[in-house]
This record gives C-alpha cells, structure tokens and sequence, in this order.
C-alpha cells in the first residue's frame, strides 16, 4: 500500500518538475531579434568560406527595419552594418547646420551634405543661390569591401546623427553603425559667420569589419547649377582645380570631357565661376582621378546645369582605421576670402598666368577694392580705366613718336622701294641704311605696343572673374558681372546671340577710331607680298569685339569703351600739342650728318647681307 502510494507521489514530483522545466524554457526562450542576429552571424560565418567570390555594390539601400522580418533582410544583405537599419535614424530625416552665411543639410541617407545654400547671394533671377540643392546634383561616398566579403557604399544606408555645440561651433557627428561602439562617422564642424568647415572621416572598432587589404574610395560628384544671365559665359569659367605636389595647382580646361589621374592631392575645387565647392584634406591623398564633363549640348536646351564633376581617390587606413581631418568649402569664389584661409586656395580665381596674374594680384585688385569701397562699381572701373591710361601715355608717346619719324622717312623709303624693286636684298640694304643714319629704330613702334599687352591681358582676365562686379548696375547696365540689354532680338545671330548690348558697340566704335589713329602710319606704307592686309585688320577688330563682347561681362566692355576713348583723346593730344612734325624732321636731318659708328653686330649683318648680294649676283650669271 505505501509503495503504491510512492509511485504515485514520484508521479506527481515528475510531472510538476516537467511543468517547471517547460515554463522556464518559455519564459527563457530567445528574442526573434537574438535570432535573427544569431542567423546572421551563422550567414557570415559561411560568407567567409568563400572568399574568392566578390559580392556587388549595393546600389539601393533596403526599407527600413522595422519589423523582425526586416531585421532579418537588413543584416543578411548589410552583413554587420545591418545594425544600421535596425536604428531610428534608418527611417530618413536631415538634420540643420546653419550660420550667418551658409546653410547646410545633411540627410540620414548617406551622411553627406545634401543642401548647401549660400545666404547672401541670390540669381540672376533673383532665387536664393544654391551650390547643392535637393539632394540631386550632389554625392559623396565611401564604397569599401568588408570582411564577409560585401562591397557596400555608405551613399546609400543609413547614418545616425548627434548634433552638440563645442562653443560656438556646431559639431554634428554622423555615424554608420556596426554596434553602439563600433561604427564609420563623418562629423562635420560649422563655426560662425564661415563658409569653411571642419570635416573628419573616421572609423572606430572596425578593424575586424573592413577589409583594409582591398582600397578604400572617396567617390565626390556635383553637377554644377547655373547662378548666372548666360549659360555659355558661365560655364567657360566653369571648371576643376587641384593642388598637389605640394603647392603647384592645375585646372582640367573647359573642354567636353577632361579626365587626369594625380598623385599627392591636397585640394580639389569644383569651380563654378561665382561660387566654389573645394575639398581639402590635412593628409595627402597619395592619388585621385579627376573627371570634368560638359552638360551643355545645346545653350537654348541645357539650361539649368553646367559641367559634371568627379572626384575618386583611396583612403589609406591605419591601424585598420580611418582617420582623415579635411574641410568643405562653400562659398563665394572671391579672390579676398579665399586667400584669407591661407591654404593657397586664391589659386581657384582665374586671374591668368604669370605676368598678367601678377599684375592682378598686385596692381588691379588692390587698386579696384579700394575704389571700389568708396565708389559705386561703374564709377570704380572708370577711374581705374582713367589711372591705368594716364600710367600708360608716356608709352603712347613713344609709339607716336616712332610714327611720326617713320612718316617722315617714308618719301626716301618710297624712292628706294622704287628702284630697287626688282632687287629685294638691295632694297633691304638700303632701307636699312636709311633708317641707321636718321638715327631710327623701325621696331621702335612695335615695342610700346608689346609693353601693353600685359596690361590688355591682365584686366581681360580680372574684370569676368571680379565677384565685386556681380549684380552691381550702373546707367543701364542692371549687372557689370553679365551683358547688358538695350533690345532684345526675335531671332539668334550665330556668334552673336539673341540680343543687343551697347558696351560692345560703343567699345568697337571707339577701338576703330583707335586703331586708325595709331595704325595709320602703318597703313600708309606700300602693302609687302605675304604680309597681313592692314586696313583689313582694322576694320576686322572692331568687328571682333562687337561679336565677342556681345555676351561678356560689361564691366569689361565698359572698361574698354573708356580705355580707347581715352587713349584716343592722348594721341590727339600728342599729336597736335606735344609732337612737331618740322622739329622731328631737323632731329633726322641733323643725325644723318653725324658719324655713325657701326656696332659689331651691325658689321656682321651688313657683311652677311653684302656677301648674299654677290652670291645671289653669282646666281644670275
């Protein structure tokens, strides 16, 4: 009887003990998010038995993860950075930086500034100006392998963001995580009332997810947006820089498609004439290939974008971690505020090559910002254009000076041309022994002319390039930067375009009335086989310039239209109050009865030239 009774006691014991096991395993039992992870895990375990095979880049990032099934999906497509889509963040937002000058949008998607918008500056139409706008002409990325071996591009997931104030700088850090501790940040930096901004590219605990065997890229894109009246005009000063090696700088032209691989790159300027965005980076990248593509077939079609910019380069990881300290740049492409920051980014402002840059940063910059800080822009050029000509009237004398010898001359120069027209060499030697005893020099008028060209050079290209001039009116003139309108055209002249400037006009009249003054001594001169017809060339210049300047800046045609009205009044002044025509005749007069002792070059000449005479003499007979 009690051992009936024992059995059923132990019964009971066992099946209270069952009941007790199985409510704990129920209550014990594994999140579907512990599953999920552990399913994952196992995936990349068995990834990893295979490393011959390449995984593609992911081009499009998965929906968020908001469910178990999602997680699932997110981890076996995303490996580790799986967590990523797992965060608040994977569901979108951007998050503000924002100061006196420039405001920023960076998206969740990417981490990568999606809008950046320059506060003030507005269009040639009058609409905010916007460097990146929308998310849609802009990228940056970090394509990269990892060691489960996955291609993955961070453009397209998801990044969480922390914004903190660092006095009164704003600080936002943007991090695509593997963990809570582990994860690849982009934190940028704004401080006030500044268009550069501090910006690191970093990695934390990623040693044992980044397969730093493989490269690293940096991938930068941007279309460049039209800000200005003419595409055309806008985009010719639209265009790549870079520095490397360093401190020498470079540019990629204008041309249709412009690739260049770089070594040693410490910048990179995607230039769109006005305004700039420029990456620059404290550690070198050791190379780059840089793409510049033209987005404008068609000026009357292709209206809102100009060129296409690329930017590729590896990141070289340290420690199997990233660790690059650089800056963006947004902002106006203005020589003064570029060259503030002291890294040599005024290289970005095309003030032209050697001599003519030099010129500008020394002489015409400095001499335009101060007048213009006191004078209205028009006003400025004028007087600038005044200085600059009255600086170089002692070189007009000179030429008209040379002119009016030559003028003198040109009857003993026709005789000569007259009787030895059939004897070339003759001809030569006597003409120069014309000039040599009048104590002439024939180049003498070609020299000033050369002195100018420097100076020609240097203001053509410091007058499209002046940010000072943009949206600055002066008379009819609603923008000194763009051409001006006095009539618009129902059709489009080739070469010309759609509408009718007035600067041009006025500077083509006054360069013909110029060119007839200061070339008409030349043009008097008997035509010679071979060369260049003069009258022909001076009527072509005018011309020129009225088609040319039709769709450049007017400061420019403004400074031109003042610069020969100018030059036109000294030569008049020259030649009718300070030279005498009668004096300079008796200074030739007088020098041809003085001896004249040849130089050791000129009796070399005259020998090498008498010895041609009898060879060619030897010839005929």
């Amino acid at each position: 009887m009690e051992e009936k009774q024992f059995d059923a006691k132990s019964i009971i014991g066992y099946v209270l003990l069952i009941a007790i096991a199985i409510w704990f395993f129920y209550v014990n039992k594994p999140t579907e998010e512990e599953l999920a992870a552990e399913k994952a895990k196992q995936e990349q375990v068995e990834a990893t038995k295979n490393v011959a095979q390449v995984a593609p880049v992911i081009e499009a990032a998965p929906k968020a993860a908001v469910d178990s099934l999602g997680k699932v999906a997110a981890y076996k497509q995303l490996g580790s950075f799986g967590y990523s889509q797992t965060l608040a963040s994977a569901n979108g937002g951007e998050t503000i930086l924002e100061n006196e000058v420039l405001r920023l949008k960076i998206n969740n998607k990417g981490g990568y500034i999606s809008e950046a918008k320059l506060k003030k500056y507005n269009t040639y139409d009058s609409l905010p100006v916007y460097i990146i706008k929308d998310g849609k002409n802009a990228s940056l990325g970090l394509t990269f392998n990892t060691r489960d071996n996955r291609v993955l591009d961070t453009k397209e997931l998801f990044f969480e963001p922390s914004l903190t104030k660092v006095g009164e700088d704003q600080q936002l850090a943007m991090r695509l995580k593997v963990s809570s501790t582990q994860y690849l940040e982009y934190v940028y930096t704004l401080k006030p009332n500044e268009y550069m901004l501090d910006f690191a590219v970093r990695s934390n605990g990623l040693e044992q997810v980044l397969d730093t065997s493989r490269e690293i890229n940096l991938n930068w894109e941007l279309e460049a947006l039209r800000h200005a009246k003419s595409n055309s005009f806008e985009n010719r000063y639209t265009r790549l820089y870079y520095e490397y090696e360093e401190g020498r700088d470079n540019d990629l032209g204008v041309g249709d498609f412009k690739e260049k691989e770089v070594e040693d790159v410490s910048y990179v300027a995607f230039k769109q004439h006005f305004f700039s965005s420029i990456l620059l980076t404290n550690t070198h990248f050791e190379k780059a290939k840089l793409t510049s593509k033209n987005l404008i077939e068609d000026e009357d079609l292709d209206t809102l974008k100009l060129k296409k910019f690329t930017l590729k380069t590896p990141l070289v990881a340290s420690s199997g971690n990233l660790n690059y300290n650089m800056n963006w740049y947004y902002g106006p492409t203005d020589y003064n505020v570029l060259n503030s920051y002291d890294k040599n980014l005024d290289e970005v402002v095309d003030l032209g090559w050697g001599i003519f840059g030099t010129l500008n940063k020394y002489v015409f910059m400095p001499l335009f910002n101060f007048l213009d800080g006191f004078l209205p822009a028009g006003i400025a050029i004028i007087l600038m254009t005044i200085l600059v000509r009255l600086a170089m009237s002692p070189i007009n004398f000179k030429q008209y000076l040379s002119q009016a010898k030559m003028k003198v001359l040109r009857p003993e120069i026709t005789e000569v041309n007259e009787k030895y027209k059939d004897n070339a060499m003759k001809k030569q030697q006597e003409t120069m022994a014309i000039y040599s005893k009048a104590g002439v020099n024939p180049m003498a008028g070609c020299i000033p002319a050369l002195l100018q060209m420097p100076v020609f050079y240097a203001l053509f290209s410091f007058f499209p390039t002046a940010i000072q001039l943009r949206q600055k009116a002066f008379m009819w003139v609603d923008d000194l930067s763009s051409y001006d309108i006095i009539a618009d055209l129902p059709f489009k002249i080739p070469f010309y375009g759609d509408h009718i400037s007035l600067l041009p006009i006025i500077a083509s009249i006054a360069m013909f009335f110029n060119v007839q003054l200061t070339s008409s001594q030349a043009m008097q001169q008997t035509q010679q086989p071979g060369m260049p017809n003069m009258k022909f060339m001076m009527y072509l210049s005018p011309v020129f310039l009225l088609f040319f300047y039709n769709n450049f800046s007017s400061g420019l045609s403004l400074y031109y239209s003042v610069s020969y009205i100018i030059t036109i009044g000294i030569m008049l002044v020259i030649k009718n109050f300070i030279l005498d025509e009668d004096k300079i005749h008796a200074e030739i007069e007088k020098n041809k009865k003085k001896p004249k002792k040849k130089s050791k070059f000129k009796e070399r000449l005259q020998q090498a030239m008498q010895e041609a005479e009898k060879q060619q003499k030897t010839k005929k007979k």
